[in-house]
């Protein structure tokens, strides 16, 4: 969904909106080619009693309720389920951010005014000053969403949420293990010592570059040449690797505070 057209409500208070998504796809595509010809492999939708490619148009959605057997349902008969209240983005409480845990946060939106732009600055200052966070249910598409509208840099974003069902049980067991005083130190000093502030325009997607520049090569009609890499060094033993950890990160933290002085002419 690139636009969403589509309403806040709070209170009485009405918002209409547009949805911009916040993320775009860097992957880089590939297809899938048959290697002896080089052509395009092609998928053509067809069913079982009828091999032949169908139409678009001549296919609906339907619910398997027993084997081999469907329930159809169109989408005007869809749209029937929807209310007016689906419509609208309502608000049904406030929380505190703190509150939402981050595995809950799906996908993103950034939320512009269409109209009422007094309202839509008050909701943004409103929830700014008290940081606090508006949960609200849409139906966005063809499937209810759990929502989250959020101040980020002075202006209103939604994020979808998971529905508590849709979160699986972690499998691994709570670690039983005791840990040593020693160790613990020294695994806080380490953290420490490797702390800074979060800047994620630091952090490339180098992979997909050397997949980039591979494929410029290959067009070029040059050899990929293999990536010259050491294995990450590692010790066996925890509390030496802790110890060679902190005595490593103490000596780069050094030469990162580290300020050439200028010689005197």
């Amino acid at each position: 969904m690139a636009k969403i057209k589509t309403a806040i409500q709070f209170g009485l208070v009405y918002i209409p909106i547009t949805l911009h998504s916040c993320t775009k796809n860097t992957d880089i595509g590939f297809n899938l080619i048959y290697k002896k010809t080089g052509q395009r492999i092609k998928y053509n939708k067809t069913c079982e009693d009828c091999p032949k490619n169908i139409p678009q148009e001549d296919i609906v959605k339907g619910y398997q309720y027993e084997r081999d057997r469907y329930v159809i349902l169109t989408n005007e008969e869809l749209k029937k389920l929807k209310t007016k209240k689906d419509e609208n983005i309502e608000i049904l409480q406030f929380a505190k951010l703190s509150e939402i845990d981050p595995i809950f946060y799906e996908e993103s939106y950034y939320i512009q005014p269409m109209g009422a732009k007094n309202a839509y600055s008050l909701l943004c200052k409103a929830l700014d000053s008290e940081k606090k966070v508006g949960i609200a249910k849409a139906v966005l598409g063809s499937t209810e969403s759990l929502i989250a509208i959020r101040v980020i840099d002075g202006k209103l974003v939604l994020s979808k949420l998971h529905f508590a069902d849709e979160i699986q049980e972690n499998p691994v067991e709570k670690t039983k293990e005791t840990v040593k005083k020693e160790e613990l130190d020294l695994a806080k000093q380490l953290i420490d010592n490797m702390t800074k502030k979060f800047d994620i325009s630091e952090y490339k997607n180098e992979y997909k570059e050397r997949v980039q520049k591979a494929i410029d090569a290959k067009i070029a009609g040059q050899k990929i040449k293999v990536v010259k890499s050491e294995r990450p060094k590692t010790i066996a033993n925890l509390m030496e690797a802790l110890k060679q950890s902190v005595k490593e990160s103490d000596k780069q933290d050094k030469e990162e505070k580290v300020i050439p002085i200028r010689k005197r002419a």
